[in-house]
């Protein structure tokens, strides 16, 4: 199984503000869509409540402390581990945020896959630090800016150079 973060990131590594992205990037969400829909995507609770509905055509894994929580169309777990072990039979697995799972999930991922914001935006998340001399850029799409995107971005795929621990 590979493990992936998925993750739109500004250059000064803010994911979110408030329940919102700070940006507004179509790509970006035809990205996500295309990459993770017939897969498991494991999300923090917040990060999947501020979604209208369960993710369509993808299963659903909340990662929550609360023992109590419930919700249609998503399995609910209590850890990052136990999210990976339910999804092992999985080809690849997408961990979508948010900054607390990132960060519980870095130890595990084999992949990034990162859309960097090339702005500094305000915000309350943020993406995890990351050490660079354990990845190796893969792939890089650049994006400018145009009449559906007022910020330019790129697609950004990382391997992990080094293996992670098992």
């Amino acid at each position: 199984m590979i493990v992936s973060l998925i993750a739109a990131v500004a250059e000064n590594r803010i994911i979110g503000t408030g329940d919102e992205l700070p940006w507004r990037l179509p790509a970006d969400m035809k990205h996500f869509k295309d990459l993770t829909t017939g897969h498991t995507v494991i999300l923090g609770r917040r990060t999947f409540e501020t979604l209208r509905q369960p993710l369509p055509n993808r299963r659903n894994v909340v990662v929550t402390r609360d023992r109590e929580y419930r919700r249609t169309g998503a399995e609910v777990v209590h850890s990052i581990e136990d999210a990976l072990s339910n999804a092992r039979a999985d080809e690849e697995v997408f961990v979508a945020g948010g900054g607390e799972i990132y960060e519980l999930a870095l130890p595990y991922a084999d992949r990034l896959y990162l859309t960097i914001v090339h702005a500094e935006f305000e915000g309350d998340t943020v993406f995890p630090h990351l050490n660079l001399e354990e990845w190796t850029l893969v792939e890089k799409i650049r994006h400018n800016a145009d009449e559906k995107h007022a910020t330019p971005f790129s697609f950004l795929t990382y391997e992990r150079a080094r293996k992670r621990p098992a």
